[in-house]
């Protein structure tokens, strides 16, 4: 560590090699397209979806590393920094923080200054950023762009959000889990906030979930660039009132996220499982049908739970793999 001067020193030399080193213990594969999009003498403002607390954006930023590009910064909830160190190593990482939970005054004042910091970062420094689609990851895998992420983008111009977003320069990224680790304990939750709308994570919930995450079983990973959406923002009627502007834009970038999953056999499985069909009964035979049955059952005895509702559970992993599939159909058709 004595040898890094710089931030790209520190992630070169121990950030990337720890994580690839863990990558190996854990069996896991790591790949990548549609790097031509990336391309360009502007910075990018990457959104993508949600499923990792931490390695979505790490990943990415591996990815950047091994292909020798400029590697991005990070925007993180507060909650990651609930032990002291990894809020050193997140700073060390290009990350920035996204305050949550504050009195109203507070939080307007700081999503504004968000913004400014955002739009500065990307269009002044010419520093390309990562940013998830939504606040929390997606339980149920159903990746929707929240208006209010999109909103709080545009305030830096608020009087043309359109044009506040066009200059982002937007890119989509579609994250692919083969195995998500943390599967059973976001069913868990779901079950929790189910039984209790007041149910909130905990500390400990939070540790759980990056430990699970890093450490977990996930097979392949496949991370694929979208189109960058300025073209189709470039269509959209600039006399369009804020709302729909936000709107319209969440819609072309849910597209282009659904639109470059990557699916693996069990994702099929889950599709038809999940609709009581045999859509894809032709990607898939009986034992594979049967090892993800049973995959299921091993997620679902994990849990600890009162009143453990096990059918409520299996449904809920089944459509965290089965719902991209639908959404990729149903993106086709628009």
């Amino acid at each position: 560590m004595k040898r890094c001067k710089t931030v790209y020193d520190f992630q070169r030399m121990v950030t990337s090699p720890i994580l690839l080193k863990l990558f190996d213990v854990t069996q896991t594969k790591i790949n990548s397209s549609n790097w031509q999009y990336t391309k360009g003498d502007k910075s990018h403002l990457y959104i993508s979806n949600h499923r990792d607390i931490i390695l979505d954006a790490a990943i990415l930023n591996i990815l950047m590393l091994l292909n020798k590009r400029e590697t991005v910064e990070i925007a993180i909830g507060d909650n990651l920094l609930i032990i002291p160190w990894v809020a050193d190593i997140v700073r060390l990482n290009k990350s920035f923080i996204v305050k949550r939970n504050l009195p109203i005054k507070q939080l307007l004042e700081n999503i504004n200054h968000l913004s400014d910091y955002i739009s500065h970062t990307s269009i002044e420094r010419n520093q390309s950023i990562w940013i998830a689609q939504r606040e929390g990851r997606a339980k149920d895998a159903n990746d929707r762009t929240q208006i209010s992420v999109l909103k709080m983008l545009a305030l830096y111009d608020k009087h043309n959000p359109l044009k506040a977003l066009m200059n982002l320069n937007i890119v989509p990224i579609s994250i692919s889990y083969e195995y998500d680790p943390c599967d059973y304990l976001k069913a868990k939750e779901s079950q929790m906030k189910r039984d209790n709308a007041e149910h909130k994570k905990t500390f400990f919930d939070d540790v759980e979930s990056m430990k699970t995450g890093i450490m977990g079983y996930k097979g392949r990973i496949h991370l694929q660039f979208g189109r960058p959406i300025n073209s189709q923002l470039q269509q959209l009627d600039m006399d369009m009132d804020k709302a729909t502007v936000l709107s319209s834009t969440a819609s072309i970038i849910d597209r282009e996220i659904h639109l470059n999953y990557l699916f693996f056999i069990h994702n099929y499985i889950a599709y038809d499982l999940m609709t009581d069909t045999h859509t894809f009964a032709h990607k898939y035979n009986m034992v594979d049908r049967n090892n993800f049955e049973k995959y299921i059952t091993k997620q679902v005895d994990k849990i600890e739970v009162d009143n453990k509702d096990e059918a409520f559970l299996r449904t809920k992993i089944i459509q965290m793999y089965g719902n991209t599939v639908k959404n990729y159909l149903q993106a086709l058709e628009m």
